[in-house]
């Protein structure tokens, strides 16, 4: 099995989380249909726009506003609080330690450079790679290639996780091993399967 030098995570969803009831308590606050905010944020012509830099965020949010007819719940939506999983920060810190190198691969937009810093992600990622600046967006596997090269490493040599089976594509058409993530304790297992974090085939 060829060695693996980097593991490539995700970020929402995988190191990032929003509190789900937020969107509920908005929408509630403001009388409107359960689902009616995410439905247009998400919507696959505009999401595209936001998530390779065509638009800013601030944009998007305004978009979002004008199309649901409440700017106020569209802004609410738009400034949620979010967590850093410590657990997956302490596991990219042991990979880390191990000689691992970690990053980050993510379909964001202009603000996720900012929205790192607030979460001090440089101090366990050596890089957050965004859409909004590559120009690709997952699973395109031209996202995957800007990784790669950037990073200088071979296809079969990163790992890469994310919660969302459908982005796993590109990154299985290049030759990488993949994973989809569905919690910390399900990643180490696969991470022990690659031989990652070190242990011995017997416990893999």
């Amino acid at each position: 099995m060829p060695p693996i030098r980097a593991v490539l995570f995700d970020l929402d969803g995988v190191i990032r989380h929003f509190d789900r009831e937020n969107v509920a308590s908005i929408e509630r606050a403001h009388g409107l249909e359960p689902g009616s905010i995410q439905a247009i944020a998400f919507a696959p012509q505009h999401l595209a726009e936001v998530t390779t830099g065509r638009i800013s965020r601030r944009d998007w949010v305004e978009w979002i506003g004008m199309e649901l007819g409440n700017a106020r719940a569209a802004e609410e939506w738009g400034s949620q609080p979010f967590r850093a999983d410590e657990e997956v920060l302490d596991l990219a810190d042991e990979l880390r330690a191990n000689g691992i190198r970690t990053a980050i691969l993510t379909n964001g937009t202009d603000t996720i450079q900012a929205e790192a810093a607030e979460m001090n992600l440089d101090a366990h990622f050596e890089a957050v790679f965004n859409s909004a600046e590559i120009g690709w967006t997952k699973p395109d596997a031209r996202a995957f290639r800007h990784v790669l090269d950037a990073m200088q490493l071979a296809s079969h040599e990163v790992f890469f996780t994310d919660d969302s089976a459908s982005k796993l594509a590109g990154a299985e058409s290049l030759g990488m091993p993949t994973h989809l993530f569905e919690g910390v304790a399900g990643l180490r297992s696969a991470l022990r399967v690659v031989r990652v974090l070190g242990i011995d085939r017997r416990d893999a």
